[in-house]
Order: structure tokens, then sequence, then C-alpha cells
């Protein structure tokens, strides 16, 4: 295999990766709180040949001496972008949107492994009995809500109405006449890079921090106390995905393009290859 194919095959696989993404964030544009992934190129390492073993008469050169040749380019970072959606109003009691970047709601996860603290920007929550005259306060897709303590809220007795008061506090009014007042757990992320997808429109930590050099105090905050006062949210309203879709289509028909060169530099490789073994 010739330069030109090692080239082409090491940027092919790279440009299917950043396909990869643009095609999540476009399957994600109307997911409640969807942030989407920007991706960047890098060079890959460069082989420089020296044709010049005689410096002397390369004394006023103005470029490097010898030959370089690269061997692709490769996916130099995916990285998250936190920027605002637009709010969307629903006037359902139990739609929360946070109007500020960086702050995220704090969820509980069951997976195979035990539970796993998880964040989200999806406010769309509902209740679910957990018997005992008791429900729950669950994401769209069954995981718990938590509070400030990081425990699952439990409302005790069927609700009639939810008020939004400040600081991210939940006033419950319950149908026997008394009532519960409740504290989100709303996180601020100030390294948002650190945090994985593990899907269900869910963040997590890494397995490892150690192996990053980082602890989860360097990565997020918990608003509690006296920085519960910084929490914006707002009730009835749910912030959109910001994905830009005539981006995101734009961007794919630029890789299929970009795919599509790569290809064809394979198939002229060949082609010239073919021509030389047929010389007689």
């Amino acid at each position: 295999m010739n330069r030109t194919m090692i080239t082409a095959t090491n940027t092919l696989s790279q440009l299917q990766k950043q396909m990869d993404i643009a095609s999540h964030n476009l399957s994600n544009v109307s997911t409640t709180g969807y942030k989407r992934r920007e991706t960047s190129f890098s060079e890959m390492l460069v082989q420089q040949f020296n044709n010049h073993p005689n410096e002397s008469p390369e004394i006023n050169r103005m470029t490097p001496a010898g030959i370089r040749q690269g061997v692709g380019a490769k996916l130099g970072q995916s990285q998250m972008v936190a920027d605002l959606g637009s709010l969307n109003t629903t006037n359902r009691p139990l739609d929360f949107a946070l109007t500020t970047e960086g702050q995220y709601f704090r969820v509980l996860q069951q997976t195979e492994n035990g539970a796993s603290l998880r964040f989200t920007r999806d406010g769309a929550f509902y209740l679910t009995p957990t018997g005992q005259n008791e429900n729950m306060l669950v994401t769209s897709e069954g995981h718990a809500v938590l509070d400030q303590n990081n425990n699952p809220i439990i409302i005790s007795g069927d609700a009639s109405n939810y008020k939004l008061l400040d600081n991210g506090r939940l006033q419950v009014q319950l149908n026997n006449g008394g009532s519960q007042e409740i504290d989100l757990g709303i996180s601020l992320v100030r390294k948002p890079q650190f945090l994985e997808q593990v899907g269900g429109n869910l963040l997590g930590l890494p397995d490892d921090l150690a192996a990053l050099n980082v602890t989860a105090a360097d990565i997020y905050t918990d608003l509690n106390g006296q920085m519960s006062n910084g929490i914006a949210l707002s009730q009835g309203m749910l912030e959109q995905s910001n994905v830009d879709m005539g981006k995101e289509m734009t961007d794919i028909m630029n890789l299929q393009r970009s795919y599509q060169f790569q290809s064809r530099s394979i198939s002229m490789a060949d082609q010239m290859m073919g021509l030389i073994n047929g010389i007689r």
C-alpha cells in the first residue's frame, strides 16, 4: 500500500467519527435540553526525509530543510457547546427550564453496576407512585430526581398544585390541605468537557478521574445553602436543543464530499499501481 492510500485511509476513519457526531447532533434536534458537540481536526504525525545531507548550500534557505510528508488528519477534539437553547412555554407545572449556562439537575440512574449520579438539562418531570400514598419525582425516562442532599424526592400524598419559589425550591400543595417544600438538586458544572454522554439525555462523570488528573469537585459544585441564590429556574417552560439543523445538514454534506474525495484518492492510487504493474 503506497503513501496515498495510507493517508486517505487514516483520514477516512476520522471523517467517519465526525460524521457520527454530526448525525448524533441532528438526531437530537428535538431533544429537550440537549447540547450539541463540535469537532476539530489536527494533523497526524509528519515524516521527514532529509534529502539534503550537506547543509552548506542551504544557508539562506527560508523553509526547513528536508521533505515532510503527512499521514492524514485525526479528530483532535469533540467539545460540548453549552449555549442556551430556546425556551418553549408549556404551562405544565412540572416542567422546569434552567436559564443559565452550566447549571444541571442531578438525577439518579440505576445501572448494572448500581445507582449512579447523572446530570441533565431536561426538566420535564413526572410523578410515579412508590406505595403507601407516596409519589417520587422522576424524569421522562423514569430516573429519580434528587434534592439538595442527593436523596430521591418523595411527595407524601397526592398533590393539587406546584409553585416554584426562590432558589430552586418547589412548594407542593397536597390534597389533604397540607404542603411540602422541596429543594431541587442543581449543580454548577464548571468543566463540562470532562462529562461523558451516557445515553438517555444524561451526562455522567468519567469512570477514572485520577487518570485525567481531576477530581469531582473540580468538575462541578452543588448549589446548596447560600450558593442556591445563583439558581436560575423557570416553571412551565422547557429548554429546547441548541442544535442548528441547517448548520448540521451543511456539515454533513461537506463531510460526504470530503469522504468521497478520500475514497477517490484510494481508487486513483490503485489505478496508478495497476498501470505500473502492467508495464512490460
